[in-house]
């Protein structure tokens, strides 16, 4: 990163209202439907129950998850009532929030309309992302507060004032103590901002002027001790007054302790889980896209429906592709918004890899598949330029088609009967 990482841009290069446009439209898809199955179906059956107890202070649910997505859920039935629509609005929302901050990360990282764009289109049509904005699981709430956190960063990296990339640093940090909050699936993740942004001040000026340099990339004006206030000191702090509500309980199963107590608890909960379930699976098989999980496949509110959580099947394995690509760019063109992406796709898989979670579920692939997906978009925006546009709108328009032939299964519509499911079951695995 040098110094014309920090450059403006001419305004109206910035994607913006298309970004805003798509997020909107996107918003508007996710509340169709989103009052069916009019009953908790899935991980509902465990995180609303949680959420009410927390509006009523005499439990405190689920203690093995950090409290904040139950949080948000609780917001929601303490707003709009305890019904599909208290249930689910955050998490449209969230999903929303999500779709944008991630376009808005990769424009800063990359000023790339085409890649933007892409990015956006890929993001919103494949499958995971939609599939969790319509149900009460903690997932979306943790994938959209980290992407928030990398779009605050990249922001703070082109701001050309220090006050406003203090401000946005600190906004980085909020948002990524709200990950962890939401679910710990971020946590293996939330180091890299604050290593990335070391890395990349030690590329600019040495080790030797570490300490004492700061007029330099990747955020003019701020230190690294300052830096690590930002992007460390804050996320513990923000994450640890989620908790909050938590030791009100008087009975509840954190009575008694403190944080660091409470934490020991929570991660013998995790690792105490090892009966088999007939939806776990393993990282290869998130990587192919061969495990597929049925969030729903019932008769309900009068018809036959289904949700399932699958990746989309093209889109996914030509991430892979991307992610290839991504990995020789940093290397071969010395491209940090390839490299940025390459590494938050490694380490995000990489953490399931080698956790000592011993059941683990597909919807684990939900941020990495974000990553992947903002591989492609680079990939194909890079062909795009050197005059392969056709390979650009195939890619998209693909994507797109295949969510429209797939969204009967993605969003609880009316289906034809009971075996009506064997119409997408394109994967053997996938039933």
């Amino acid at each position: 990163m040098t110094r014309a990482h920090a450059t403006r841009v001419p305004a109206s290069d910035d994607p913006l209202l298309a970004c805003l446009a798509l997020t909107l439209g996107f918003f508007l898809l996710c509340l169709w439907r989103l009052w069916l199955p009019s009953g908790p179906f899935f991980d509902e059956i465990h995180y609303l129950p949680a959420a009410r107890e927390l509006l009523t202070g005499f439990d405190y649910r689920n203690p093995e998850h950090p409290p904040l997505g139950k949080e948000i859920i609780a917001a929601g039935i303490a707003l709009l009532g305890d019904n599909p629509w208290g249930w689910r609005i955050f998490s449209a929302l969230a999903g929303a929030l999500a779709l944008f901050a991630g376009m808005r990360a990769l424009w800063h990282a990359s000023l790339s309309r085409d890649a933007v764009l892409a990015y956006g289109l890929l993001l919103a049509s494949g499958f995971m992302l939609f599939v969790h904005a319509q149900i009460a699981m903690l997932d979306i709430f943790m994938v959209a507060f980290f992407l928030t956190a990398l779009w605050f960063f990249a922001a703070a990296c082109r701001a050309g004032q220090p006050v406003r990339a203090r401000a946005l640093l600190a906004l980085s940090g909020i948002a990524l103590g709200c990950a962890i909050a939401s679910k710990w699936n971020a946590a293996p993740l939330a180091p890299l901002l604050g290593l990335g942004f070391l890395a990349l001040r030690v590329h600019a000026v040495g080790p030797a002027d570490l300490r004492t340099e700061t007029d330099a990339a990747p955020v003019r004006g701020v230190g690294p001790i300052e830096a690590a206030l930002w992007l460390g000191v804050l996320p513990l702090a923000v994450y640890a007054a989620t908790f909050w509500p938590a030791f009100q309980v008087e009975n509840g199963p954190f009575a008694g302790m403190d944080l660091i107590g409470a934490h020991r608890h929570m991660l013998e909960l995790q690792q105490s889980v090892k009966q088999s379930h007939p939806y776990q699976s393993t990282w290869s098989q998130w990587v192919l896209n061969t495990r597929a999980i049925w969030y729903l496949y019932e008769v309900t509110d009068g018809a036959q429906r289904g949700v399932m959580l699958i990746g989309n099947p093209l889109t996914m394995l030509l991430g892979l592709a991307g992610g290839a690509w991504c990995t020789l760019a940093a290397v071969l063109q010395r491209r940090v918004d390839a490299g940025a992406v390459a590494i938050l796709y490694a380490a995000s898989i990489g953490f399931w890899i080698i956790a000592a979670k011993p059941i683990q579920f597909y919807y684990h692939y939900f941020l990495p598949s974000c990553f992947l997906l903002a591989g492609l978009a680079l990939m194909i925006a890079w062909l795009k330029a050197r005059g392969f546009g056709w390979a650009y709108w195939l890619v998209l328009a693909a994507s797109l088609a295949v969510f429209a032939w797939f969204y009967p299964i993605l969003s609880a519509a009316e289906l034809s009967g009971e075996q009506a499911y064997s119409t997408w079951m394109w994967r053997g695995e996938w039933r």
